[in-house]
């Protein structure tokens, strides 16, 4: 049996969501993992291709994982980007302008002295040790999909998101784990169904699990909206100092 590359890729993108801080490199890795599971899907030949796209012969199973995935990472980064910036800034006076600058040069001079905060990254990589134990051994305790790569996946995607959670630092992150855990539903169902004793896709459910994707999405963006509007910050420790 050859090494699977998309279940790495998944594997790979779900602990950088749960290990890394920064949006910039987790929606992005988010965005590569709704691709490789659409990718690895594929591959399983769930459900056979039915649609040619540019000389690619591919199911519209695939080409609703990856529509979901697109909307669902553009309405994270535009959030990121919405409330990482600063506005009101030409209501402010020379004091208050002043003030801001340094501040900004106070914060600059604090990145430059501590880059790399080793402290962070500790507890979710050790986090992730875990899950990825759990994730070996489950699929041969108590297996439940139709091949033991598709029990790795969804149990590496669930305790991934739950970690991701429970580690998280701001609002984002939180939207980032339920997206890990929604996907760990929607690959497990898939696979669940499409096995011959079972009664197959449908297309129903398919849209109801992409909408609950999208929905989702838009909730983060809300919550994060409302947090920042009162916090002027995503960060969840703002919470217990005011």
């Amino acid at each position: 049996m050859g090494i699977n590359w998309f279940l790495i890729a998944i594997g790979l993108t779900a602990a950088v969501v749960l290990l890394f801080r920064d949006w910039r490199i987790t929606i992005p890795a988010l965005l590569l993992n709704y691709v490789t599971i659409a990718l690895f899907l594929a591959e399983q030949r769930f459900v056979a291709p039915d649609i040619s796209l540019f000389g690619l012969e591919i199911s519209t199973l695939v080409l609703v994982k990856l529509c979901t995935g697109v909307a669902v990472t553009l309405i994270l980064a535009i959030t990121a980007l919405t409330f990482s910036r600063e506005y009101g800034l030409e209501n402010l006076d020379e004091f208050g302008l002043a003030e801001l600058r340094r501040a900004a040069r106070a914060a600059q001079r604090q990145r430059a002295t501590a880059p790399f905060q080793l402290s962070d990254y500790v507890v979710p990589f050790w986090a992730g040790v875990l899950a990825l134990m759990a994730s070996l051994a489950l699929p041969r305790i108590y297996p439940i999909g139709p091949s033991v790569a598709i029990d790795f996946a969804w149990y590496w995607l669930a305790l991934t998101g739950v970690l991701t959670i429970a580690t998280a630092g701001d609002v984002l992150k939180i939207g980032l784990g339920l997206l890990l855990c929604a996907s760990a539903i929607d690959l497990l169902y898939t696979a669940v169904v499409s096995t011959p004793e079972a009664s197959g896709l449908n297309v129903f459910p398919l849209a109801l699990l992409s909408l609950f994707n999208i929905l989702l999405a838009l909730a983060v963006a809300y919550l994060a909206g409302l947090l920042y509007g009162r916090l002027k910050t995503l960060e969840l420790n703002e919470l217990y100092r005011r």
